[in-house]
């Protein structure tokens, strides 16, 4: 049980999709009870627990939902109360088979706030109390209140659980599309109420698609609690308190990654969501569980080989080290490979940049999940024919780690020097459904191992070749969850990160706020920037790419240039006005030019770069030689 709630405090905390859809679906009919099926079709039941475990969920909800006497009565199954509850534990229990969480499952009497006064409150009270302590004695881990449209009537189901047990109690309230509940009642205040009441875990179920669930609960995060989120999927069709929707599973695994980046720890589907719905979110769980500052490292402290071995010095490692060390301002633009095979057009980009003065290109490591080149392949091509030595991204997603560290060693075999190191996109969902994310280490863990390389020691202990890696990081001075990612950094700089590549920022107040928390830490900074192409591009990134948050204002400057016929020319200017105001603050600038277009990163640069430096004389034998055997030591 306290396990559980750990979990839910870790974040990425998965639980199960509808139940009623998938009955529906399967011939069960909406003038049937679907908690009767418990003991008339269990098999069916146990199936569709099995399926949300094979789709990646770690908690299953009990089939109880409308189990409580008064929701029964409507059916003639009032003396089932006890049969069908213990029923719905078992099945959802033999389903788990120790793979995940079994929480019961309590839904509201159905009565008005009007109704729930004098003596049918009282039966409401009594139907409470008969089915929270059947669901205890029948052995769930914890309660889940959902679905609830009256505040009271939530209160007092969490209450009543609360006095009853010292197990984890969920607490998910329905909010209108307006955002509030049907009294008016804003999120902060639910959520203050629930935790009041007694509630573990609060949050938002139902009543709308992931977009609304986000405006309703990462409000919650502020007040310290897990917060959990619940979408539905599709247009509805109400029938008994029930809802059959249209799925789109893709769409809910970005959101579940925006939910989780937004400071929300538990996520799962409601009406309409099926084993689809919660594979697509599986990979983005999985990711926030092992990135949670609250995990142990994948080294300790005590298990860690001791780095006696001084590293080679920064400004010996690379010309893009040379120019951190010297204190200069440093440029980077992302070009990110190929779906193919043609390096063509890449190394034209590259060569166009480095004409221009900027100091190297960063690639990306299989951007947004999808298949392209290995970076690695088309670094050591595109250094070979423009002298450009990139930075290439590490990401942990689809390596073991064995894996992580051959394909290091072979990267530093191939000539590649600087790296910046990230937990990585979870799989997208669509082309490629079965692929899954490995995640044996987060960003991290990645940083101490190969910190570790770079002073002549491998994570076992055993004594190599040092590497000569520049080990950047990333970080996001826009978090909702922002004490987090504070708490992140701060692990990244001690793992061995030695400059910070920032996520873009449009609100100029969240980069000052975070140049001042992180100056202390020590760590160059280059600010990241995603010149907007348009007000339609704006508003899709501030909608739907996980971490991105547009202010108002600066999409009103996109939408009324657009208008002009001035779009991508006011994107580059905005984008020029942030580097502006912190030019002096940064050392750096991370340009992530829209649709590939490196001629708008120019535009965006023009006028900031230091002259250049001479250019350095080849690296001496020494340590060449160092770098050729890395690759050959055992691990």
């Amino acid at each position: 049980m306290q396990d559980l709630i750990t979990l839910a405090r870790h974040g990425g905390l998965l639980f199960d999709g509808a139940m009623g859809t998938l009955l529906y679906d399967r011939g069960v009919f909406l003038n049937r009870n679907f908690e009767a099926v418990n003991l008339g079709q269990p098999e069916l039941v146990r199936q569709i627990h099995e399926e949300y475990i094979q789709a990646g969920a770690t908690a299953l909800t009990t089939n109880t939902f409308g189990a409580n006497r008064l929701r029964l009565e409507r059916h003639e199954l009032a003396d089932k109360v006890e049969a069908l509850n213990h029923a719905g534990v078992r099945l959802a229990r033999e389903a788990a088979n120790g793979q995940a969480a079994v929480v019961g499952s309590v839904g509201p009497t159905g009565l008005t706030l009007h109704q729930l006064v004098g003596q049918a409150g009282a039966r409401a009270e009594a139907a409470f109390i008969e089915q929270i302590e059947v669901l205890l004695d029948a052995g769930v881990d914890a309660l889940i209140f959902e679905t609830f449209y009256e505040l009271q009537e939530i209160e007092m189901a969490v209450a009543l659980a609360r006095s009853r047990t010292t197990r984890p109690i969920f607490a998910l309230m329905t909010f209108t599309a307006a955002g509030t509940t049907k009294a008016g009642h804003g999120p902060e205040v639910v959520g203050r109420r629930l935790l009041a009441a007694g509630a573990d875990v609060i949050g938002s179920n139902c009543g709308g698609g992931p977009d609304l669930l986000f405006r309703v609960s990462t409000p919650m995060v502020a007040l310290g609690a897990p917060v959990m989120a619940q979408a539905n999927a599709g247009a509805p069709e109400v029938v008994d308190g029930r809802m059959i929707y249209v799925a789109n599973p893709e769409y809910f695994g970005v959101f579940a990654r925006r939910l989780l980046k937004a400071g929300v720890k538990v996520v799962g589907g409601c009406c309409g969501t099926r084993p689809e719905h919660i594979e697509a979110m599986a990979g983005a769980a999985r990711m926030m569980s092992a990135a949670s500052t609250e995990a142990p490292p994948p080294i300790t402290a005590e298990e860690r080989p001791p780095l006696t071995t001084p590293a080679v010095p920064l400004a010996a490692r690379s010309d893009f080290g040379a120019q951190l060390a010297a204190g200069r301002f440093v440029t980077s633009v992302e070009i990110n490979p190929p779906a193919g095979f043609s390096l063509a057009k890449k190394i034209k980009a590259a060569e166009a940049l480095r004409d221009f003065g900027v100091t190297t290109i960063n690639i990306a490591d299989g951007p947004r999940a999808s298949v392209r080149m290995g970076n690695v392949a088309m670094a050591q091509q595109v250094s070979a024919a423009t002298g450009v030595q990139p930075i290439v991204h590490v990401c942990c997603r689809d390596r073991s780690f064995l894996g992580l560290q051959s394909h290091l060693l072979g990267a530093y075999a191939l000539g590649v020097r600087n790296l910046v190191i990230v937990t990585g996109d979870p799989p997208k969902m669509g082309a490629y459904p079965n692929s899954t994310g490995v995640y044996d280490l987060d960003s991290v863990g990645l940083l101490q191992v190969v910190n570790g390389f770079n002073h002549g020691v491998d994570p076992a202990g055993k004594e190599m070749s040092p590497t000569a890696f520049v080990l950047a990081t990333g970080a996001e001075p826009a978090a909702l969850d922002y004490e987090r990612e504070l708490t992140r950094l701060q692990m990244k700089r001690a793992a061995g990160a030695e400059v910070v590549m920032t996520q873009p920022v449009y609100d100029p107040s969240k980069v000052e706020r975070f140049l001042d928390d992180v100056a202390e830490m020590g760590l160059p900074v280059m600010l990241g920037l995603c010149p907007l192409a348009s007000h339609r591009n704006a508003e899709f990134l501030h909608h739907n790419v996980p971490g991105m948050q547009i202010p108002r204002e600066i999409r009103a400057r996109m939408r009324k240039a657009d208008e002009a016929g001035q779009g991508q020319a006011e994107g580059v200017a905005i984008a020029r006005e942030a580097l502006a105001a912190v030019r002096h603050r940064v050392q750096g600038a991370y340009i992530m030019p829209p649709f590939n277009r490196y001629a708008v990163a120019i535009q965006v640069l023009d006028g900031f770069l230091d002259p250049p430096l001479p250019v350095p004389g080849p690296v001496d034998a020494p340590q060449q030689a160092a770098g050729e055997a890395a690759a050959d030591q055992p691990q």
